[in-house]
């Protein structure tokens, strides 16, 4: 072992002072050569050797192993030294004996060595020496790495861990500087700390990773640099102390790359995002590169077939990521199908359920290999040396494989590295199967609520009309929002916008209920303001029966926007319950927000709702709309219904171009909520499309209203359809002068099919009814009903009016 040397004591006038021993220490004499010729009792009691035997020889026959160069460079010297060394026993046994070398000139100029030597832990040993000899062999078998420099950082002495770091013996690192044995810019700092240690006198601590010039692997190192004081407190030098805490440094790595795992991966309910995050948390602290496949059927959404898959797999490519461009060209792209045979690992490993690791030139991968070939080049072509497949199990179900290669790291994957893969995949896995639940509940909830919306829009004389509806994106879903266009008697049409709170498939079966009950109520021509008092109560009710049922959670409400527009009279009126107002655009471009009454949300009932009525010029544009589409976050409400206001004032010859503009502008990212956009342009009808007559309450005037309603037909070229409206004329006519009160109006409307309304000032509505054989009335409304499409009575503030569509002839 090398120990540090001890300087020799000397005289006053600077001459070496002679050595002396006490008596109960081994003494022996020999030359400036090196050749014993003294040996004592004590000697021979030690070792075992009487002097015959060992006078004329070399001291060094004596020793097990040479000396260390530290001490052939004092003797070389002529200086004292001293140091444990192991001796052979007479019997063959090793000694380790402390020795003493102390160089003694005679008169004819030449040195002479008196060698004392004692056990090290034996009574002989003399205090001074047995405390310098104890710090030597712990500085020298201590397992930190020390070494010493003076005040221009060169080194004074370094123990054998630091010369087995650096690669050097002790001797080529004394006198040099650290850059001078390690170049490595890594490694620079320390110099710069060292210098910062002698200047201000004060330690530092530092923890790095970095790769000794004797290792393949790189260690993390707690490297302690101290400064060396006198006893005036003035720094003489430094120390580095190096301690390997490469295991604790990689515990806590993996602890810090589960945390980072758990706070980066399911930050949405998406699928392919997810698998990415995932991809991307493992590469490059884990792996050099990172694939994952899934079966199937999680991106479907659906349920997973019963126990784990078996035989050749087939799977989807869902997210990949590597250290460099040359890897990720190795990869298969995004979206790509998989195909795995049976002897795959990544097979076996979704067969057996647990995680594997396979050396490139393993039997597994060269089985592969054998039956693909094109994958097996493109492992190779990766430079990968050490593989791992990692199964992904979330609740009992196998939803795909993680595939992990290592190219840059020179470590093969171990134990440790399949524990972290393992935990990072399972919090992956279960993020991933609550992204496919949340796909199948999405695409229920978009299927059933795209079946309640209509398909088209309605073909009628009203009006030209679009519209555009958009789920939600990210984790809120799908929502409760509708549209409907409902053509009503008289040419007019209804034009509704909904929405109901809440996401999901209650939200949405609630809207298809509360569509119904629009489309019911708007069958029996109910104004606005009155069609949602009564949609009110169906709110409340629904709510009730909600409240009642413990799998549906929260209050049912929502808002409604409910507009009837009359082509003839070109009015329309409207009201809304808690719902956002209309846009109306005139024919020269003027956009404004209508002012119409606020009213309350639907669900909380008893509370009125007011409409109003305006008069709308033919071509004008209304458009209705859902919350979702003028809220955003981030952004003021002013802000948004200014650039839609601003958006559908643009010139646009195609509503559905209008429609995607509004889209395009306000929508620049998939939407928090649900989004209804329903737009329509205004037509009117002619003076020539409409006929009105207004007839006295008496029975002469059926058959005057008859020739009216002929001459009519035959002016619009309807002569073929001139018996079955005579027929309809003369009994809704008949009823109304018989039952009705006057005034008396009958009107005709010709657009694309023929409307004939009768109305008085009557309140009583007509009902069909069967007749009896001898009944001499009680047909007429049959007649009606045998020969018209549709028939139907709609009450005014005053009186009603009965009316029926007639089909014209081919």
């Amino acid at each position: 072992m090398a120990l540090q040397d001890k300087g020799a004591e000397r005289r006053p006038d600077g001459t070496p002072e002679p050595c002396t021993t006490t008596p109960t220490t081994a003494v022996a004499i020999a030359d400036e050569r090196g050749v014993i010729t003294g040996w004592s009792e004590e000697a021979r009691s030690l070792l075992g050797y009487v002097p015959g035997e060992v006078v004329s020889r070399p001291a060094a026959d004596l020793l097990v192993s040479h000396l260390p160069p530290s001490a052939l460079r004092r003797l070389a010297e002529q200086a004292p030294w001293y140091g444990v060394v192991p001796a052979r026993h007479r019997d063959g046994r090793t000694v380790d004996v402390v020795v003493r070398a102390c160089p003694c000139p005679d008169g004819d100029g030449r040195t002479q060595w008196v060698l004392t030597a004692a056990v090290p832990d034996g009574p002989s040993l003399p205090g001074e020496d047995k405390g310098t000899l104890l710090r030597e062999l712990t500085l020298s078998q201590l397992p930190v790495a020390v070494a010493f420099y003076d005040r221009d950082n060169r080194a004074v002495g370094a123990n054998d861990v630091i010369a087995r770091i650096v690669g050097l013996p002790e001797e080529r690192i004394r006198g040099r500087r650290l850059m001078d044995f390690l170049p490595s810019p890594a490694y620079d700092e320390f110099t710069e700390l060292q210098d910062q240690v002698v200047r201000t006198g004060e330690p530092v601590h530092v923890v790095r990773y970095l790769r000794a010039p004797s290792e393949s692997r790189g260690r993390a190192w707690s490297v302690f640099l101290s400064p060396l004081k006198n006893h005036l407190g003035q720094v003489q030098g430094s120390s580095i102390a190096l301690l390997d805490i490469t295991e604790q440094y990689l515990a806590r790595q993996r602890l810090l790359l589960v945390n980072e795992a758990g706070n980066r991966i399911g930050s949405t309910l998406d699928i392919t995002r997810t698998a990415q995050e995932l991809a991307d948390v493992v590469v490059p602290r884990l792996a050099d590169y990172a694939s994952v496949d899934l079966l199937e059927f999680v991106h479907r959404g659906e349920e997973p077939p019963d126990g784990p898959p078996r035989g050749p797999i087939s799977m989807c490519r869902t997210a990949r990521q590597a250290g460099t461009d040359a890897l990720l060209g190795t990869m298969l792209r995004l979206g790509s199908k998989v195909e795995y045979p049976a002897s795959a690992p990544t097979a076996e490993c979704l067969a057996t359920g647990r995680s594997a690791v396979y050396e490139v030139n393993g039997s597994s991968m060269l089985r592969w290999a054998a039956q693909d070939p094109q994958r097996a080049t493109r492992i190779l072509l990766s430079g990968a040396h050490s593989v791992m497949v990692v199964p992904m199990r979330a609740r009992g179900v196998t939803l795909g494989s993680v595939f992990l290669g290592r190219t840059r790291h020179p470590e093969a994957f171990e134990e440790d590295d399949v524990l972290l893969a393992d935990e990072i995949t399972a919090r992956a896995a279960v993020c991933i199967d609550n992204a496919r639940r949340y796909t199948r509940e999405r695409i229920t909830a978009v299927t059933l609520q795209r079946s309640l919306l209509p398909m088209t829009l309605p073909s009628q004389p009203a009006v030209e009309a679009a519209s555009r509806y958009l789920p939600a994106g990210g984790r809120a879903g799908v929502g409760g929002d509708w549209f409907d266009v409902i053509p009503l008697s008289g040419a007019r049409v209804a034009l509704v916008v909904g929405d109901v709170v809440g996401h999901g498939v209650q939200a949405s079966a609630t809207m298809g209920r509360l569509r119904t009950a629009v489309r019911t109520l708007a069958d029996i021509d109910l104004p606005p303001d009155e069609l949602l008092t009564h949609l009110d109560d169906v709110v409340i009710r629904l709510s009730s029966e909600a409240a009642a049922d413990a799998d549906i959670a929260g209050d049912i409400g929502a808002t409604c926007l409910y507009a009837v527009y009359d082509p003839v009279s070109r009015r329309c009126r409207l009201a809304r319950a808690g719902h956002p107002p209309p846009v109306v655009v005139t024919p020269d471009g003027e956009a404004a927000f209508l002012d119409l009454p606020a009213s309350p949300p639907l669900g909380l009932g008893g509370l009125p709702f007011e409409a109003c009525e305006v008069e709308l010029p033919e071509g004008s544009l209304l458009a209705l709309y859902t919350d979702g589409l003028i809220e955003a976050r981030g952004h003021e409400i002013d802000e948004r219904l200014g650039a839609l206001r601003r958006t559908l004032a643009r010139p646009a010859q195609a509503l559905d171009t209008l429609c995607d503009d509004v889209l395009a502008t306000l929508l620049p990212a998939p939407p928090d909520d649900d989004i209804a956009l329903l737009v329509a342009r205004t037509r009117a009808l002619g003076a020539d499309q409409v006929a009105t007559w207004s007839l006295p309450s008496e029975p002469v005037v059926v058959a005057q209203a008859r020739r009216q309603a002929t001459d009519q037909l035959t002016a619009w070229g309807l002569d073929e359809s001139a018996f079955v409206t005579e027929l309809v004329v003369s009994e809704l006519v008949t009823n109304a002068i018989r039952y009705g009160r006057p005034p008396i109006q009958l009107r005709l409307i010709h657009d694309g099919s023929l409307i004939c309304e009768v109305s008085d000032a009557g309140s009583t509505s007509p009902h069909l009814r069967r007749a009896r054989s001898f009944d001499e009335g009680g047909r007429g409304l049959l007649l009606v009903a045998q020969f018209a499409w549709h028939w139907g009575t709609r009450h005014a503030a005053q009186g009603k009016t009965i009316w029926a569509e007639i089909p014209l002839a081919a």
